[in-house]
């Protein structure tokens, strides 16, 4: 007998490019959409009333996708307005195109820190409350294929992605859960 509950989904990196796609995406399928954004509420304020004009239902919420307190609170912030979690989208995420030779530490240790260690956080979050049947999608990236001069950071973090995805998958077996690995 299929819920008349709601799903609900939780977006991070919500407020732009494939992050807000997703989120207007899962609104018009049904489900209620939490609209995660880092810094800029105006944007995520505008998906959360574009769903809404539309019939459906959403909340922004703010986090630092770096701070794993924060990321916990965003999961129960996000049980505490729907209910539950079912599917989960891991958008967030940063690059900088620079050579090996030339990039700063500081940019380096940026796109590692959002692009791995911020998935890491989501996924160890969407791992412990997301419903059984769920779904999980983080984004790796095409470009760790072809390894195009000044993508060495980012290529880097969007392969340790694809071994979080992989692990993860394998350690939700039996929950009827997929997790999966998206390489735009």
């Amino acid at each position: 007998m299929p819920s008349s509950t709601p799903k609900t989904a939780l977006v991070t990196g919500a407020s732009g490019g494939i992050g807000r796609a997703a989120a207007l995406r899962l609104a018009q399928d049904g489900f209620n959409v939490v609209v995660h954004y880092a810094g800029n509420e105006e944007k995520a304020t505008a998906i959360v009333d574009e769903i809404k004009a539309a019939n459906g239902n959403a909340v922004a919420s703010q986090a630092d996708i770096l701070n794993a307190q924060s990321v916990e609170t965003l999961f129960h912030g996000a049980i505490n307005a729907f209910g539950r979690i079912d599917v989960v989208v891991n958008a967030a995420a940063v690059l900088t195109l620079k050579p090996l030779a030339s990039m700063d530490i500081d940019t380096f240790d940026r796109m590692i820190a959002t692009n791995l260690r911020g998935t890491f956080l989501v996924l160890r979050q969407a791992a412990k409350h997301i419903q059984d049947g769920g779904r999980i999608m983080a984004f790796s990236s095409s470009v760790v294929a072809v390894s195009f001069p000044g993508y060495g950071a980012y290529i880097a973090s969007k392969l340790g992605v694809e071994g979080l995805v992989r692990v993860l998958a394998n350690e939700l077996r039996g929950r009827n859960i997929t997790v999966n690995a998206v390489a735009p």
